[in-house]
């Protein structure tokens, strides 16, 4: 089975089924299926409920929650120092948060999925969009 990191533009664009790319879409196709885990990072979590809260987005933490309680293939990857330490060795990601989400994805050895062109330039990790 395969493992993934959504970033939080990914787990947004999916849950707002906005546009995504083939492959991106039969990555969430194969967890909704049983056949791929995705983790979502507490990270994201804490930024989709920052940009619910100024209604930049119409996902909410709920809207996440519910996903990874109605689908076990759906898990909450908690910040933890490993987490936090792995986030920082990761030098060619400046934005604190993207690091810490690269970090989950490299804690995790899982592919991350992202739109986010400076994160898929990274060296330290393997990206899919």
């Amino acid at each position: 089975m395969n493992n993934y990191v959504a970033d939080t533009m990914a787990i947004v664009l999916y849950l707002e089924n906005r546009k995504l790319p083939g492959k991106v879409k039969e990555i969430f196709r194969d967890a909704i299926n049983g056949n791929s885990l995705i983790y979502i990072s507490t990270v994201s979590l804490m930024e989709i409920g920052y940009l619910a809260e100024r209604q930049r987005i119409e996902v909410t933490i709920f809207s996440v929650l519910n996903l990874v309680n109605e689908n076990q293939y759906f898990l909450i990857h908690n910040l933890d120092p490993k987490t936090v330490t792995e986030g920082f060795k990761i030098k060619d990601i400046p934005e604190l948060h993207d690091r810490l989400i690269a970090g989950t994805a490299a804690i995790l050895q899982a592919a991350l999925i992202t739109n986010d062109p400076v994160i898929r330039e990274s060296e330290y990790i393997e990206t899919i969009w």
